[in-house]
């Protein structure tokens, strides 16, 4: 007969004595357990002792994580909480600086714990924290001539104390004085500093940031540029993560009105980042990111390749404002800007129709403008009033026509010798091309907090983007003869340009000149056949007798792709705890039990390489009990408040089950991909219709190959029941090659 379900075998370990096999009993309250144990080694005031995670959390046991507790746990007995929080408390304040530095060092691993955090912040912790940081930095300097290991290693521990104790978000952010921040900001603004507290000092900057608008205020005022700058020329990669972390803060929180400044007459290296709004776009800090970072020797790791990716989406947002600005019919200096087109266009026409009457002078610019492709001959100022793009296309054609002259005369002349409706009308194409590289760009959206998509050619050049709408106007241009394209062929032209645009992308070129090479491949001819070749890859049969055999078929393929979810939800998914401090969020894994009667989830220190043993996560959810799955918006970790959580992208990877009464266990997606293959799982568990993307993708391709097996001419033809054997790896792989 099988032990009772709340009766469990564990080691329990004592310090000095051997460790013993005990069985518990999960209906007794905790402290009787405690008291049972202490017994057992004659240990008196069992209250002062307390159960903890023999591993390498060394979490303590509650009583609300004891059902994490499963048979053959090693736990260790250990000084309550609250015990250890006391003497942690005095032993930081010791006069001994061997004491002092072991009772940081042992507080800052403790601190990671929950329950601990919570007694020691109890004792004003937090407050003694920062009172050490503030007022023992001079005494910390003294250390630091007379033995400087000891100094970064007492300010390193006491920072990351500090960090992780506030990662619990037991304190609000709001309560620290604006001489901490000094301090902070201090130890990133000097010279030399040890690189483990820089690390801290740049991370708590960032959280004060991101976590308070007052906070934001004060570091803002506290750091400059110039003196961000130098942590992104060393070599250490972490360091120019947070430094870089620390810049897309500040511009994700700066208001709106401190994005505006005139740059004509200031030195950047010592602008407060309050007031600076195209900093991200400065060539001093584009050059210093591209040099020792993107082009360095070293790879660029997830986190990095993330906060690149911000700062690239903070850099395109600066756009926003112009591209919902409509232009003003009756804006004089705005009109003055399509009278500079018309002038560089037609520079020659213009000296010499400088006199005559008004009606004279009206019609040659009625028909210069419709020349120049607008809409509106009349008044093409009417053609910037729609939003998106707006007044964005209007400083993209007027740059085009200033720094590549030679290619507008060229097009606007071009365009203008051929039949009407064979012309590629300039100033519409604009309009529409700005219009699309905004959305291709997503110009104006919240950066993705899973995203790490960024484009190494976009920081190669100080205006990124309109040199992007130069050559991208160009390749329409081209595209258009190659199409041999009317006017009521403009729509499908500048599809086959998105397309264009979208394929030379994914191929991540490094500078804008790769990017227009790749584009020189992607010809409307080479796009044809790249079309043409999916078609016949995605060939449907529309004849009655094999709509029927699809139909027969699909069940079968259905309760495949069911057994392919169910199978990859046994192999389990590590996802990500979302914090506004992003680089140091913990990591926790979920998988199915092989009897698909049980969800296995608990927390890691960090992504798994592998699959993650059963025994070794903590919790488990019978899956009898699962009442739902919710997505987006419903999900109540999506109805937090916060910028970061309420962009698209982290709504369309949110999901949560729903157990109980109205308890939910939360997750995000690290991509698409496992959104879809969760969320599908999930619903086959609860008997319901798999109804995502990549489910409708799947089925598509798997009925695809199954018809064409099926409808093989294999008459006299011996199908061997056994696969071929699968042959030898080569001796060599000389014969690879890039195909492109």
């Amino acid at each position: 007969m099988p032990p009772p379900a709340d009766i469990l075998k564990v080691a329990i370990e004592w310090p000095g004595a051997f460790p013993k096999l005990m069985e518990i009993d999960q209906k007794k309250p905790l402290s009787a357990i405690i008291k049972e144990v202490c017994d057992g080694w004659q240990l008196p005031n069992h209250e002062t002792y307390a159960l903890q995670n023999a591993d390498s959390t060394n979490f303590y046991i509650t009583e609300k994580n004891r059902n994490n507790i499963k048979n053959g746990s090693i736990l260790r007995l250990t000084t309550s909480p609250a015990q250890m929080a006391q003497q942690l408390y005095e032993r930081v304040q010791s006069s001994s600086l061997d004491v002092k530095l072991d009772g940081l060092k042992e507080l800052a691993n403790s601190s990671r714990d929950v329950t601990f955090a919570q007694e020691f912040i109890n004792l004003d912790g937090i407050t003694l924290l920062t009172q050490m940081v503030e007022s023992g930095t001079e005494r910390y300097q003294k250390l630091q001539k007379m033995m400087k290991p000891c100094f970064g290693e007492m300010l390193s521990f006491t920072l990351t104390a500090f960090v992780e104790l506030m990662d619990h978000g037991i304190v609000s952010w709001d309560t620290f004085s604006v001489a901490f921040i000094k301090k902070i900001a201090s130890f990133v603004c000097k010279s030399s500093m040890d690189s483990a507290v820089l690390q801290r000092s740049l991370a708590i900057l960032e959280s004060m940031v991101l976590n308070s608008q007052d906070l934001y205020q004060k570091v803002a005022q506290e750091i400059t540029i110039g003196q961000l700058m130098p942590h992104l020329q060393g070599t250490d990669q972490d360091i120019q993560t947070y430094t870089i972390a620390v810049i897309n803060a500040l511009f994700l929180k700066a208001p709106e009105e401190k994005r505006q400044f005139d740059e004509s007459n200031v030195n950047i290296l010592d602008c407060p980042l309050t007031e600076m709004s195209h900093i991200l776009a400065q060539k001093q800090l584009r050059s210093i990111i591209l040099q020792n970072v993107i082009r360095s020797n070293k790879p660029i790791n997830e986190e990095m390749a993330h906060q690149l990716y911000m700062l690239q989406v903070l850099t395109f947002n600066l756009l926003e404002d112009r591209m919902m600005t409509k232009m003003d019919p009756q804006d004089q200096a705005q009109r003055d800007i399509i009278f500079e087109l018309r002038r560089i266009a037609f520079d020659v026409e213009c000296d010499s129709n400088n006199s005559g009457s008004i009606d004279k002078r009206k019609s040659m610019y009625t028909r210069d403008y419709k020349k120049l492709g607008f809409i509106n001959h009349v008044n093409p100022a009417v053609d910037f009033t729609q939003i998106p793009p707006g007044m964005l296309a209007l400083d993209n054609m007027l740059y085009f026509a200033r720094h590549h002259q030679d290619s507008y005369i060229r097009i606007v002349l071009e365009n203008s010798s051929r039949e009407d409706k064979h012309e590629c009308p300039f100033g519409r194409s604009s309009i529409e091309l700005t219009k699309m590289l905004c959305e291709i760009l997503k110009v104006g959206e919240l950066p993705s907090e899973n995203c790490h998509d960024f484009h190494p050619m976009f920081f190669t050049h100080d205006r990124s983007f309109v040199e992007f709408f130069c050559i991208c106007i160009q390749l329409l241009n081209k595209t258009w003869k190659e199409m041999r394209a009317t006017s009521e062929d403009f729509n499908k032209v500048m599809q086959v340009v998105r397309e264009q645009i979208t394929r030379a992308l994914t191929a991540k070129p490094n500078s804008l000149d790769q990017f227009k090479s790749r584009l020189q491949n992607l010809s409307y001819t080479e796009i044809l056949k790249i079309r043409q070749s999916e078609r016949m890859n995605q060939e449907d049969f529309q004849s009655r007798p094999i709509l029927e055999l699809r139909e027969k078929i699909q069940p079968e393929i259905m309760e495949l792709i069911k057994q392919q979810r169910l199978n990859r939800l046994c192999e389990g998914t590590c996802f990500r705890k979302i914090s506004s401090r992003r680089r140091q969020d913990k990591f926790w894994y979920c998988r199915l039990s092989p009897n698909h009667k049980v969800l296995h989830y608990g927390d890691l220190e960090e992504s798994p390489q592998g699959e993650v043993p059963h025994d070794s996560l903590q919790d488990k959810l019978p899956v009898a009990d699962i009442k739902a799955v919710v997505t987006g918006k419903d999900c109540p970790h999506m109805k937090e408040k916060g910028a970061l959580k309420q962009n698209k992208e982290v709504l369309e990877l949110a999901f949560s089950i729903l157990y109980e009464s109205d308890e939910y266990l939360n997750f995000i997606a690290p991509d698409k991909h496992e959104y879809c293959v969760w969320t599908d799982g999930l619903n086959a568990l609860l008997g319901k219709e798999m109804t995502s993307e990549f489910t409708r993708s799947d089925l598509d391709t798997l009925l695809n190959m199954e018809m064409k097996l099926r409808l093989l001419d294999l008459e006299n033809i011996q199908i061997p029941e056994a696969p071929p054997p699968i042959p030898k790896e080569p001796s060599n792989y000389d014969f690879v090659y890039d195909c492109n």
